[in-house]
């Protein structure tokens, strides 16, 4: 069972980050051009250009949030996306209350541990990433292969 699963997990992780790509994105062009129902607390609205830190955690959310769903700098891209949700938890989150479920910030909390995963993962199968690189969608770096724990 364990061997079977080893080899679906390029696309598992393929299909995890173009998931998460695709819902972090969504919160960017939400923020920066009002569809999917506006920024936060702006009644559908968009976030002022240059405001500091939302306007800036859009473009990060709708940039990144491409690039990891299209498989391309996915590392790069992840880890931008994982440090800028660390912020907002930390500095926007915390400060009212420890826990996530207390303070809102489950969002931020799940895309930060989501985009952490992804910088150590790589791509995952069907991503622009290895098309780029040239190598087969199954194939996986000698260090990573060595190190999958199977149980």
């Amino acid at each position: 069972m364990s061997a079977r699963l080893n080899t679906a997990q390029p696309y598992a992780i393929g299909l995890f980050r173009v998931v998460v790509g695709l819902l972090f994105a969504c919160h960017g062009a939400a923020s920066l051009f009002g569809v999917l129902g506006g920024a936060a607390g702006t009644d559908g609205g968009t976030l002022d250009s240059g405001t500091w830190p939302g306007w800036y955690a859009a473009v990060i959310q709708l940039v990144c949030g491409s690039l990891v769903l299209l498989g391309l700098g996915t590392r790069a891209a992840a880890f931008l996306a994982s440090g800028s949700m660390a912020y907002a938890y930390f500095d926007v989150h915390q400060s009212s209350a420890l826990w996530p479920i207390q303070n809102g910030g489950e969002a931020s909390a799940m895309f930060c541990w989501a985009f952490l995963l992804l910088v150590f993962t790589g791509s995952g199968a069907l991503g622009l990433d290895r098309l780029f690189a040239g190598r087969p969608a199954t194939e996986r770096e000698p260090a990573a292969r060595e190190a999958t724990v199977s149980a």
